[in-house]
């Protein structure tokens, strides 16, 4: 019987996860992690979720380890994070904390404690194909996760098991119902783990302290000011204060561009406007889940965003870097999220995004010149 420990997190999916692996025959233990501490000592979402975590294990009549990530976190997550906002990017740090985490240091904590195997409650599925790992798109296209795995090694998928992905959300409330897990109408976690429910901006003030500074159109007009580059994203239409302006068109306003050295946020009106249109894009630090991109250069589809749906491309690999470009115009390329590259259901691998051919994108003629010629 092989011995399988699942990532406990307090939740629906990973209560279930656990119960069908015990269903299907495993012999099942959970572990809780806590990746983040507040600073202060006071109280933050990882108590309830520890509870409930407790308590279904308890209704499993599993064990359950209780381990404090919390130091690996701050220093291969946090810290990555601040330092991308710093210089105006915005990061994605569920997939730093997926490959460096919840299948870095856990999985290594689970070999210690004797598994055979880890798994988890993400919508993803793990297939072996001629001694090879691939990752799968969940059948639940609302829900997959592959987008936030794409980061994971061939070490990490051949101990790794996903008991969720053929599952879609509906059935999985309904098996934890059905089980009487304390779990089973629990609300969806939303949003970055560490800031849970707290207003973004007031929690990144804490550790990037507000610099005001103008707003202006592309055409330089300046039609407001800004409580800090850092706070903002590209595409981000709330929260910026811009009222009617006289003589100007009704429809709202976006972020389109951020100068963090002259601390300037370029905003432009209408949803559809050139500024946030791209459909070319360079990346670095790629990671491939077969180890190596399937070819220097290569056609596939590509994510920029979480639940987007995947997008025809061209994809030139060149060791560190990778250059992209798209059948169609994309919408709010941002630096510092993942490209994420797919053949069908099988996920390829993915890169951070470093800049696009958006007006504001900081596109290089080298950029260029590598698509052109490859």
């Amino acid at each position: 019987m092989s011995k399988v420990i699942v990532g406990m997190s307090g939740g629906v999916d990973s209560s279930v996860a656990a119960l069908l692996l015990q269903r299907g025959g495993a012999s099942v233990a959970g572990l809780f992690m806590q990746n983040w501490e507040e600073e202060d000592g006071s109280p933050c979402r990882a108590d309830e979720d520890r509870k409930d975590a407790v308590a279904v294990c308890a209704k499993l009549g599993i064990p359950l380890y209780l381990r404090n990530f919390a130091s690996e976190y701050r220093e291969r997550v946090f810290a990555h994070f601040l330092a991308e906002y710093a210089r105006g990017r915005t990061p994605n740090p569920d997939v730093l904390c997926n490959r460096e985490i919840k299948f870095g240091v856990f999985l290594e904590h689970a070999r210690k404690l004797g598994a055979d195997a880890v798994a988890t409650g993400h919508y993803a599925r793990v297939a072996e194909v001629d001694g090879r790992f691939r990752l799968l798109r969940a059948l639940d296209r609302e829900k997959d996760q592959s987008y936030f795995l794409h980061a994971i090694d061939q070490r990490a998928l051949a101990m790794t098991r996903f008991p969720l992905g053929e599952l879609a959300k509906p059935e999985v409330r309904r098996i934890a119902a059905e089980a009487g897990l304390p779990t089973s109408n629990k609300k969806d976690s939303t949003g970055i783990c560490f800031i849970g429910e707290r207003d973004f901006r007031s929690f990144l003030s804490r550790y990037l302290p507000a610099q005001p500074g103008e707003m202006r159109t592309p055409e330089g007009v300046t039609v407001g000011e800004h409580a800090g580059v850092f706070y903002y994203t590209l595409g981000q239409r709330g929260g910026l204060g811009i009222g009617g302006r006289r003589g100007a068109a009704e429809e709202p306003w976006y972020v389109v561009g951020k100068d963090v050295d002259a601390n300037v946020l370029h905003v432009a009106q209408g949803n559809a406007n050139r500024w946030l249109s791209a459909d070319r894009l360079a990346g670095s630090a790629p990671a491939w889940i077969d180890g190596e991109a399937p070819a220097q250069s290569f056609r596939c589809s590509a994510m920029v965003r979480y639940r987007q749906s995947p997008q025809p491309c061209r994809v030139i690999a060149d060791g560190g870097q990778v250059h992209v470009a798209f059948d169609d115009p994309q919408r709010a390329i941002a630096p510092g999220q993942s490209v994420v590259f797919f053949d069908g259901d099988v996920c390829l691998g993915g890169a951070v995004i470093d800049r696009s051919n958006a007006a504001f994108g900081d596109w290089r003629d080298e950029d260029e010149r590598r698509l052109a010629h490859a």
